[in-house]
């Protein structure tokens, strides 16, 4: 049986990360200068750029600022997350396939669809637009005197 796992690339995350990101030229992470060095690569993420900004004097890689920083799993894993959520599969099934805890699963997927739905534009409605059904609530269970001052105030229309 072929291991998904050892499909993907560590080195092409990183490549992917980094054009993404970074399009036309790599910025500071901190105050989106050009005026960057590259330092070498990290040591424990062998394909992980690091950069030194030459304006502000701060050093950062390229997942500084993004939900895959400051994680114990590795960039293979979180996009190997974000392919299977794609898919549609469960915690529990994402959490069997990359061999991690069900919790960790649960954690690294709430950031994913949090950083889905920040980068998301705002829906705008124009036009004509219906609306199939509506529900209302019934009660005000917990509140019986919001009831009763409704129902005053129907007595004194009638």
């Amino acid at each position: 049986m072929i291991n998904i796992k050892n499909l993907i690339d560590d080195e092409k995350c990183y490549e992917t990360i980094r054009q993404i990101r970074w399009a036309r030229e790599t910025r500071c992470a901190h105050c989106d200068s050009h005026q960057i060095t590259k330092r070498g690569k990290d040591d424990t993420q062998k394909f992980r750029q690091r950069y030194h900004c030459n304006l502000c004097n701060k050093d950062f890689d390229d997942l500084t600022n993004t939900i895959f920083a400051g994680h114990h799993q590795s960039l293979k894993t979180w996009v190997l997350c974000l392919y299977f959520m794609g898919l549609n599969l469960s915690n529990q099934q994402i959490a069997k396939e990359l061999d991690l805890n069900k919790d960790d699963v649960q954690a690294m997927t709430r950031l994913l669809r949090d950083g889905v739905e920040i980068r998301r534009e705002p829906i705008k409605l124009s036009g004509e637009v219906e609306c199939d059904e509506v529900y209302v609530i019934a009660g005000h269970k917990g509140h019986p005197e919001t009831v009763k001052k409704r129902e005053e105030k129907d007595d004194a229309i009638d």
